[in-house]
């Protein structure tokens, strides 16, 4: 649900659905893909309680305390709340009827909050409302209870002081930040709000009529502050509103109420710490209403770049487990001495804040590459994270049962005596209360069920941030438990073989360097005096040793190569003044060694991690292996990442190319990392980097299109045709795209139009930006070449293909025909084009003449890329793969009319063996020649990722040539 007041302006929330995309963060035992092997399989979650008998939750609501003493005070007021979940025009009902009642502003305030509550606690306890019934009535509360104390303290402090006023004359923005629960619209009943007060710009309010009472913007804003808290969140007769903490404010308790934007923006540079960084995640303007565009655009421009940095950064794990280590202490000491102390549902082990913390962590570590993921409420961020791989769907599911579960436990902890507490109550009656009005007939059963959810998030936390000591349950939970004397995690203290322990002090680099064979101990020698690695913080240092004392344990295990470590100094080297990479590798032991294994296999992947370091967190997913591209995924991924962008204002062209490379990249390496682990076959990685191809097409013709200053219809009437290696998805890493433009259009400008919208998507795909380029492409395939336009209408295609006219295809040209498809752009086109290829391929034709010139264009090729004696060219030599090529597309061609099972754009195999079939080739010849083909394209894929030649010296691969060969003899002889 949303809160029924519009919020003037959302920092990170594009509030998009549930998301789809493929990059994975893995949450599960560190360094270990079979996390039940090692014994920490996942507690199940615990079934919902029972549905209660009729009657069942009658009059409970009358225990509470709270609502005891409410009904005797306010059983005057209590009818003003319109019936039903009270909303911000009830509210304002209410409040405006008291204030008629001769209640001043903050009396009028208290008595609706304490109205709001008495009727919650009804609708909770009673009629078990939805847990986000409940929070989104308080945050609308607060968001009502803080406008109206804006309005009044501006309208008081005007009068004394003159309005604050900027140099245009324009009223200075003043914000109400609202932070963690009232951010995320996640308040509970008796919730504190976390609030920060920004003002635009500095300066000195206008005055009084007679000259008189002007003040400093920040002397003008602190008071109303100072209006707001008296307002809102000091104790009267009548209780308060909300208390007010003002703790999260730049430098805390120190630093002053109230802020100006330019002061903030240089805090978060300087002096930003990574815990307020999650702080400012769930940060809202929740009054007053009416903020600019402007004033948005300028609060976005200073928070979003704090929160969400531009690359994966992990060094907010460490800053995370400080924190919560320190939360973890803070609550023992508050509750020590207390009976079933350790029962806090919120910071206690597997409680709410464990929960808020995994998935803030999620979002920090990615949100600034993946903007979908940027929400604030955590249970709309759940599914987000399940849908990005970013932690199993079963396991998102769990953790958002028991984010509800404990959440209502504390709402009904706090409505016994409106104290902020999150302690389960001692006394049994209490107890027993609140197993009832959650819908348990005993609270043992409650008790059961609390400790499960608790050991679910706990199991999470653990396995996601390097977990802690086991804990014993609380003294409630464990007496329901009696057979249960620790948590199962007590078995396994450490829950990652792996686990990152950066207190142990790692031996020195010179130390280190004896465990590496000779030539990773001379490579790695000169960091015993590098610039770079001297200038590292303490902490990164330390990471550095660890990720080579456990690359040289790998080694010396037989479990990565030395080629492998001298690959990785190389990568690495460059990267170090970055060090959220060694924070990453150090988090992530099973990324780290992936990534040896990648960069050990050949010398392409290592370049290609080199381009793109950011590509490694990719190895991250437990299922990369078992995995293939699904172009389906990866465009509704993309768009909905555009939308995210869109809604804070963030999708300029030169992000949103950006966007595309780094989606591309992370693709290209996925595959290229299946491909070095032996996953995939060759015609596989062919398949899926053709179908990346496709999709990135797809997308960038409409965002391109969507930016084009010509565009005069909502969707282009262009085609786009893939000749060569796209034509037959037989792409390779690093392959061109061979594409011709067509448009079927009858606007008169449609020529001007197109040809500039492809030369502006050429660019997109060309252009070298921080993030590298896409594709580089080659449109020499059209009409006419070269010397021909650049887009081509689609009847004059058509014509030219299919000898119609003066001005007509090549044989060549139809050569290139038989590996041509359609790849997207207007659907109708589609099956036009497939009429056009078929009357080429199925034309009425002289054989010999077509033997004859196909065999003198084959014969001009070689000559062009002669060989020395000796020596096999795998692709260019007589028996290579260019002949198998040519005599494919000459079976095509010749015989397509009488055999229609060689017009499909199968790819050279499958036509090799259909031509056998068809009795065109002798028997067992198209199949030799297939297989040789099959082993010619392995060779030179492998030869491709070590960056070597295609020339190999005879006899390598004469079994091959022989079988090509041959088929090129009975066609050509």
């Amino acid at each position: 649900m949303t809160c029924t007041q519009t919020p003037a302006l959302d920092l990170p929330d594009p509030d998009l659905p549930a998301l789809d995309f493929s990059e994975h963060l893995v949450s599960a035992c560190q360094g270990c893909e079979q996390p039940q092997a090692c014994g920490l399989t996942p507690p199940a979650s615990p079934p919902p309680a029972p549905p209660a008998e009729a009657g069942f939750f009658d009059g409970l609501a009358a225990h509470s305390r709270l609502v005891q003493r409410l009904r005797r005070r306010y059983a005057g007021e209590l009818p003003l709340l319109a019936p039903g979940a009270p909303d911000r025009a009830s509210m304002a009902a209410a409040f405006a009827a008291l204030r008629g009642q001769g209640h001043d502003t903050g009396a009028a305030l208290r008595i609706t909050r304490q109205l709001v509550v008495e009727r919650l606690a009804v609708l909770d306890c009673e009629q078990q409302a939805p847990l986000e019934v409940v929070t989104r009535v308080m945050t609308g509360l607060a968001e009502f209870a803080l406008d109206e104390a804006c309005r009044h303290a501006f309208a008081a402090l005007d009068e004394r002081h003159g309005a604050p006023l900027n140099g245009r004359g324009q009223r200075v923005p003043f914000w109400v930040i609202g932070m963690g629960k009232l951010g995320a619209r996640e308040l509970n009943v008796s919730s504190d709000i976390d609030l920060i007060y920004l003002h635009e710009s500095d300066g000195d309010t206008a005055g009084r009529a007679d000259g008189r009472g002007s003040v400093s913007m920040q002397e003008y804003f602190t008071r109303v502050a100072r209006q707001i808290h008296a307002l809102v969140g000091e104790v009267t007769e009548h209780g308060f509103v909300f208390r007010i903490d003002l703790a999260l404010r730049p430098n805390g308790k120190s630093g002053p109420a109230v802020c100006a934007l330019d002061t903030l923006a240089q805090y978060m540079h300087v002096q930003g710490r990574e815990w307020e960084r999650l702080a400012w995640l769930k940060s809202r303007v929740v009054a007053p209403q009416g903020i600019t565009p402007e004033a948005a655009r300028a609060l976005r421009g200073v928070v979003l770049p704090f929160v969400f940095r531009k690359y994966l950064d992990y060094n907010v794990f460490e800053a995370l487990r400080a924190l919560h280590r320190q939360i973890r202490e803070q609550a023992s000491k508050r509750s020590a001495g207390r009976p079933g102390g350790a029962c806090d549902v919120k910071l206690s082990r597997g409680g709410i804040r464990e929960i808020e913390f995994i998935v803030q962590l999620l979002q920090v570590v990615r949100g600034g590459q993946f903007p979908e993921l940027r929400t604030r409420a955590t249970l709309q961020a759940l599914p987000r994270l399940a849908r990005a791989a970013l932690m199993p769907e079963d396991r998102a599911q769990a953790l958002a049962a028991a984010y509800t579960f404990l959440r209502r436990v504390e709402h009904r902890i706090q409505y016994l005596d409106d104290q902020q507490t999150h302690l389960l109550p001692t006394a049994d009656a209490d107890l027993d209360w609140l197993a009832r009005s959650m819908g348990y007939a005993q609270t043992g059963a409650l008790l059961d069920d609390l400790q499960a959810h608790r050991e679910v998030v706990a199991h999470e936390f653990d396995s996601l941030l390097g977990g802690s000591q086991a804990h014993r349950p609380c003294d409630k939970c464990r007496a329901a438990q009696p057979e249960q004397t620790a948590a199962p995690h007590a078995a396994h203290p450490d829950t990652s073989r792996n686990a990152p322990q950066l207190e142990t002090a790692p031996p020195g680099l010179q130390e280190l360097l004896q465990h590496f064979p000779p030539a990773a101990q001379q490579r790695l020698q000169a960091w015993v005096t590098h610039p770079r690695v001297q200038a590292l913080r303490e902490q990164a240092h330390a990471r550095l040793m660890h990720l080579l004392r456990r690359s040289a344990a790998w080694l010396a295990e037989g479990r990565i190569s030395e080629e492998a470590v001298l690959r990785m100094a190389d990568w690495l080297e460059p990267l170090l003044r970055r060090e959220s990479y060694l924070a990453l590798l150090m988090e992530r032991p099973a990324v780290h060694e992936r990534l040896l294994r990648v960069l050990g296999a050949a010398r392409w992947p290592a370049r290609y991690v080199r381009q793109h370091p950011g590509v490694i967190d990719e190895l991250a997913s437990p299922g990369l292996m078992q995995q293939r591209f699904d172009a389906a995924a990866f465009e509704q991924t993309l768009h909905e990442r555009l939308a995210a962008l869109a809604s804070t204002g963030e999708d300029d062209e030169e992000t949103l190319l950006d966007l595309l490379r780094r989606a591309h990249h992370a693709e290209v390496f996925r595959t290229l990392a299946r491909d070095v682990e032996g996953a995939l076959t060759v015609e596989q990685v062919a398949d899926d980097l053709s179908a990346l191809a496709d999709a990135t097409l797809r997308v960038a013709i409409q965002w391109c299109w969507a930016r084009y200053r010509k565009r005069h219809r909502s969707q282009p009437a262009l085609g786009v045709i893939g000749y060569g290696k796209l034509g037959g998805k037989e792409l390779g890493y690093g392959s061109d795209l061979d594409l011709v433009f067509v448009f079927d259009d009858g606007d008169p400008a449609a020529p001007d139009i197109y040809s500039g919208f492809a030369r502006k998507l050429i660019t997109w795909f060309t252009t070298r930006t921080g993030e590298g380029d896409l594709f580089e492409i080659d449109t020499a395939l059209r009409p006419n070449g070269n010397s021909g336009l650049l887009v081509t209408s689609f009847a004059a295609y058509a014509s030219y293909q299919q000898q119609r006219g003066s001005n007509t295809a090549w044989t060549w040209e139809h050569q290139a025909m038989t590996r041509a498809r359609y790849v997207c752009g207007l659907p109708q086109l589609a099956p036009r084009f497939d009429a056009v290829r078929h009357a080429v391929i199925t034309a009425e034709r002289n054989r010999p003449a077509l033997r004859d010139e196909i065999a003198a264009m084959r014969h001009k090729m070689r000559a062009a890329h002669a060989t020395p004696p000796g020596v096999f060219d795998i692709k260019q030599s007589a028996g290579g793969m260019i002949d198998a090529e040519f005599s494919v597309q000459y079976l095509v061609l010749a015989h397509a009319r009488q055999h229609p099972q060689l017009e499909p754009n199968l790819g050279n195999i499958a036509l090799l063996q259909r031509a056998e079939a068809a009795a065109l080739l002798p028997a067992g010849a198209g199949q030799a020649a297939a297989n040789a083909y099959r082993a010619l394209r392995h060779a030179q894929h492998i030869a491709r990722l070590n960056e070597a030649g295609n020339r190999f010296n005879e006899p390598a691969f004469a079994s091959e040539r022989a079988a090509i060969q041959a088929v090129w003899q009975h066609l050509f002889a």
